[in-house]
């Protein structure tokens, strides 16, 4: 299917010998909000950095099985990792600002790969920070610390960094599980704006949420993907017990 942007064929992954995902098949489409869900420890997060090979650095670790972007395995020992990180780009659930402006934060990615042209780069930031709706709360304050910026603001200056560089897929570990009402409705358009351009997978543990930006969900439990589908289906008539008790619920 030309619109498959990713690929998980059979994937496994171990902490320390311990299986944390088991025999994961996942097909995720282009332009899309995936949604993850649930219970904690369920292997949501590891799941998410796999798509990254963030996990990589956890001394210990392991994969194995396929994950295919535009039909090339990531995890080929040929694949270049720092290129794999600039096209699927990481928004975490703590906004972690650098102690910079910020102008800075979002011209970070540019600079240290090695793009010295000044002009070149304000362009960018400008861009990174529209596309990211924050670019009319700070376009005359560009050199002020990040850290002056509100809880909701940095989350969003997070993911104008991680637009800078250009990524065609955005992951999302909870970037909003640390942000009061207001500022969780401004990611969550922004995430409806952004799949236009991008392929967006999010993990979130508010039902509610998955629920209202996700295009297609995964449930899973216990390191193992229980149900993957359209949300709207998952949501009304799940095809497992299991899900049905989770999404009302009943367990978790």
């Amino acid at each position: 299917m030309q619109d498959i942007k990713i690929k998980i064929d059979n994937f496994n992954f171990y902490y320390d010998g311990v299986k944390a995902l088991k025999n994961v098949y996942m097909d995720i489409r282009k332009n899309q909000v995936s949604g993850i869900i649930g219970p904690s420890g369920c292997g949501k997060s590891t799941f998410l950095r796999s798509l990254n090979r963030m996990n990589d650095v956890i001394l210990g670790s392991k994969a194995e099985g396929k994950i295919l972007i535009d039909g090339k395995n990531i995890y080929e020992p040929d694949v270049d990792v720092v290129d794999i990180r600039r096209r699927v780009g990481m928004v975490f659930q703590k906004s972690n600002p650098f102690p910079k402006s910020i102008f800075d934060n979002v011209a970070y990615g540019l600079k240290i790969n090695g793009i010295k042209d000044r002009g070149y780069i304000a362009q960018k930031v400008e861009k990174s920070l529209k596309d990211a709706a924050l670019w009319n709360e700070v376009k005359d304050r560009l050199n002020q610390n990040a850290f002056e910026l509100s809880g909701g603001q940095q989350q969003r200056l997070c993911i104008a960094r991680a637009l800078a560089v250009e990524p065609e897929i955005l992951l999302m570990d909870e970037p909003a599980s640390a942000l009061d009402p207001t500022a969780t409705l401004k990611i969550e358009e922004l995430i409806q704006e952004l799949k236009k351009k991008y392929t967006i997978v999010i993990v979130t543990h508010n039902m509610q949420q998955a629920a209202r930006i996700s295009d297609f969900t995964a449930f899973f439990m216990l390191g193992e993907l229980i149900e993957y589908g359209e949300t709207s289906k998952m949501f009304t008539k799940p095809s497992k017990k299991i899900t049905e008790d989770y999404i009302t619920g009943r367990f978790g």
